[in-house]
């Protein structure tokens, strides 16, 4: 299922519901249907520029599991394969922080799920 968020303040920012639910996990908000508030845009920001530098401090060891658990088989012995290219929680997260930015900017409410 997709979410699409909107807002007066910039274009649609389109996520899959299982990427957009631990972003609005962190903000506290529903997945099936929520709003952002104009004034509820700095403490979001806030919030998820905390996340991302927290998920960066991880990223190395995350990516190291993943690794391991995608391409090792029960003999150990599948070492040619190609790296899994995983996509950062920092890069799901940024068209969303971008559109929380510009809302704050404009006084613009972020609307999704109506």
């Amino acid at each position: 299922m997709l979410i699409t968020f909107k807002s007066k303040a910039a274009a649609d920012v389109v996520m899959y519901e299982s990427h957009a639910k631990p972003i609005l996990d962190l903000l506290h908000k529903d997945p099936a249907r929520g709003v952002i508030t104009a004034a509820e845009a700095g403490d979001a920001i806030a919030l998820l520029e905390k996340q991302i530098t927290a998920s960066k401090a991880h990223e190395a060891a995350e990516v190291l599991e993943r690794d391991v658990n995608a391409h090792h088989n029960a003999n150990t012995d599948d070492h040619n394969h190609e790296k899994i290219e995983a996509v950062s929680f920092s890069a799901r997260a940024y068209p969303l922080l971008d559109m929380l930015r510009e809302a704050r900017k404009g006084d613009h409410d972020i609307l999704w799920g109506v």
